[in-house]
């Protein structure tokens, strides 16, 4: 386990986790014991989980989450962490936007902003999503967004989060 206190280089990283095939809620329940295990991550909060309507195509509705970690990996090294978890439980690339086992998005890093082919910190659409915004807002209400300088649960706030519900399960920490 990483103790923040005792390992100052450790970074805040906030993950969002989504599911609407197979058992969602199981997956997404799994998942984040998953990257509970990572080496170099250990799980400090995780929402409840939520149903919600999909952005894309026609599908069926998600089940989301956002776990909250503390980490010593560099950012592109948790991400291909999470694109490997994402792998182990089947996830296939098919169309933007569509449905899927399991995507896990690293939304924050600290307040480091990144913009390269492969990784942009924050996530740039996090701030337009109910599904990603209330799960987010519920366990780290405070963190500023370092792009609008707004705190998670301003942003959330400003969104519409009507099509939004609290599933109540036990998991971790619940």
């Amino acid at each position: 386990m990483i103790d923040e206190f005792e390992l100052p280089n450790a970074v805040r990283a906030a993950i969002a986790l989504g599911s609407n095939l197979g058992d969602s809620i199981a997956i997404v329940e799994s998942a984040i014991e998953a990257i509970a295990r990572v080496p170099g991550v250990q799980l400090i909060e995780r929402s409840h989980l939520y149903k919600t309507a999909p952005v894309g195509p026609p599908q069926p509705d998600y089940i989301n989450a956002c776990v909250l970690v503390y980490t010593l990996l560099p950012p592109d090294t948790l991400l291909s962490a999470l694109l490997e978890i994402e792998r182990q439980f089947g996830r296939v690339r098919r169309e933007r936007w569509g449905p899927r086992l399991l995507d896990l998005d690293l939304l924050l890093y600290g307040n480091r902003m990144v913009n390269t082919p492969t990784l942009q910190l924050p996530h740039p659409r996090m701030r337009d999503r109910a599904f990603v915004l209330w799960p987010l807002a519920e366990i780290a209400p405070d963190w500023v967004e370092p792009v609008t300088l707004k705190t998670m649960k301003a942003l959330r706030d400003q969104i519409d989060g009507s099509g939004i519900q609290i599933i109540i399960t036990l998991g971790l920490n619940g």
